[in-house]
């Protein structure tokens, strides 16, 4: 039986100089040439990728289980969800270089940035692995200044927006590597909210240094570990709160708000009640637009496994035998 990894610790298969070599070739060559020839790639990737083809595959049974559908999952199907994993990195760099721009979006119902700016007040916006967030570049852009900061966790993020800032380096959106969440941090993001600023953080990963931390909710019709921290963080910055989900329709993204409260506050009494209540309505939004954009659920790892197996495993000294 394999050992539980915490999603942080699975290794990615990229690389500083591979993200380079790839902005090289999609500037040289363009898109629509370099999506022809990545396709090889990514079938290559995809039959040797482990714990992600298999993580690819729970997933789709878990989705046509809810369903109640009578497909079943085959490898063209595997290869298609790791193309459009491959083709949302593309989307990143066209987001960073400007080729997102206001027309490219359509927004399920009004955004609330204008009113945010308006009052000068800033928000949290909790998003997702489903999609991609880094479009929101585009929310602020030109008719907007309002700043955006993004929670990252870890160096394979923090490489790839090394890249991304170079690309341009005047981005209103403001990367903070979140490796340790502790009271300097929540400092900086209390000011920058109080500056009318906005916030993204994803919900759908769990604590890098706070493992254990989580509440189980049902989500594709298993309990899944769902990290307490982006709801604490939401309800210690004491603004709006939305869930912010971001989805590709061929040459459109379309944006979706969900206002959750003015202000996320958990009383003493109810307050475990409260977090899980909150963490289900999140969890129940995620499955809802998993169903409807099943292809663009990028977190390649067991979503659904049990978070204490995780300490557990990791905590277990390493073998000198291997």
């Amino acid at each position: 039986m394999s050992e539980a990894k915490h999603w942080s610790k699975m290794q990615e298969r990229g690389t500083y100089l591979g993200i380079q070599l790839l902005l090289f070739v999609y500037r040289l060559f363009g898109r629509r040439i370099l999506s022809f020839f990545l396709y090889p790639v990514v079938a290559y990737l995809y039959f040797t990728g482990g714990a992600s083809k298999q993580a690819s595959k729970a997933y789709w049974q878990r989705i046509f289980a809810t369903k109640n559908s009578s497909e079943k999952f085959s490898h063209s199907i595997g290869i298609a969800h790791f193309y459009s994993f491959a083709q949302s990195a593309f989307d990143k760099i066209d987001a960073w270089m400007g080729r997102i721009t206001p027309e490219h979006i359509i927004y399920s119902q009004e955004h609330p940035i204008a009113k945010l700016q308006e009052k000068q007040q800033g928000a949290v916006f909790i998003g997702s692995h489903l999609g991609n967030l880094e479009v929101c570049r585009a929310l602020g852009h030109g008719r907007y200044d309002t700043r955006i900061n993004v929670l990252v966790f870890t160096h394979h993020a923090v490489e790839f927006n090394k890249v991304m800032q170079k690309i341009n380096a005047d981005s209103n959106v403001d990367l903070i590597q979140a490796t340790h969440v502790g009271a300097d941090l929540a400092i900086l993001l209390k000011e920058r909210i109080d500056n009318g600023e906005i916030l993204v953080i994803a919900g759908d990963r769990t604590s890098v240094t706070s493992q254990g931390r989580v509440i189980y909710s049902s989500f594709l019709g298993e309990p899944a570990a769902f990290s307490q921290g982006a709801f604490i963080l939401a309800s210690i910055l004491d603004c709006p709160v939305y869930f912010l989900f971001c989805l590709k329709e061929k040459a459109h993204y379309r944006v979706v708000f969900e206002h959750v409260a003015d202000t996320l506050k958990f009383s003493r009494k109810n307050r475990q009640e409260s977090l899980t209540a909150v963490i289900n309505q999140y969890a129940q939004r995620l499955e809802h637009y998993c169903l409807a954009y099943p292809f663009q659920w990028f977190n390649f790892f067991d979503f659904w496994q049990n978070d204490q197996d995780v300490i557990r495993d990791e905590q277990k000294p390493s073998s000198t035998n291997e």
